[in-house]
């Protein structure tokens, strides 16, 4: 729809040029009548007959390049009008009204600074030309819109990129102490077990065999002082 809105508002040199007298004239006459008509697929069909007769008319290339651009085939046209071009001779009318409508073709494809080019080349043609000069200026217009979209866009990605390079990482907090790995307990075999009860045994009966003798001894005593 940008496209369409844009060749809307430019200025179209589409009226279609009369061949000379040769053997396409007739199928070029008969594409202008339906092309006037705005039956732009039927004169498309003319004009191509008459390029199968003569590939060299600047006519039959320029008008065939005017019922495309008119079908909105904007790619297809550009192409026909640069095929015209080799055609126009020194004929700096045919050349200027030939780059005017190729930057309009350029237009339609979002192709401004080519578009320019082309409008300042047809105005070499035909310096007095007021319809290419303000499609020349609408044009300029557009370019400097463009490259303000571009840089704002630009900008608005860098300033996102900054802010997500500023945000604060996942990081692990140092502060926390590292678990550290409990020392493993000694396995002790059923021999080692036997032996430790066995002594904790002897010691026990050692003990037991003091307590007897102590008191023995404190019987002895008190049966000599009594």
């Amino acid at each position: 729809m940008k496209e369409l809105k844009n060749i809307l508002l430019i200025v179209a040199m589409l009226l279609p040029l009369v061949g000379y007298p040769q053997k396409e004239s007739n199928d070029v006459r008969t594409g202008n009548r339906h092309y006037n008509n705005k039956k732009y697929t039927e004169a498309e069909i003319e004009y191509r007959k008459a390029l199968v007769k003569n590939n060299k008319s600047f006519e039959a290339n320029y008008n065939l390049g005017n019922a495309l651009f008119k079908q909105g085939k904007y790619s297809e046209a550009l192409q026909q009008y640069k095929s015209a071009i080799p055609f126009a001779g020194n004929n700096k009318q045919k050349a200027a009204s030939e780059f005017h409508n190729i930057g309009n073709t350029l237009i339609g494809e979002n192709k401004i600074q080519e578009a320019i080019d082309a409008y300042k080349t047809a105005l070499k043609n035909k310096p007095e030309d007021n319809d290419t000069r303000y499609n020349l200026a609408y044009a300029q217009m557009l370019l400097k819109k463009q490259q303000q979209e571009n840089k704002d866009n630009k900008d608005k990605q860098d300033k996102g990129n900054d802010q997500q390079q500023k945000q604060p990482k996942n990081e692990p907090d140092k502060d926390k102490k590292q678990e550290q790995p409990q020392p493993q307990q000694p396995q002790m075999s059923k021999e080692n077990a036997q032996q430790i009860l066995e002594a904790l045994q002897q010691d026990e009966k050692d003990t037991q065999d003091k307590a007897k003798k102590a008191q023995i001894q404190g019987r002895k005593k008190a049966e000599k002082d009594w």
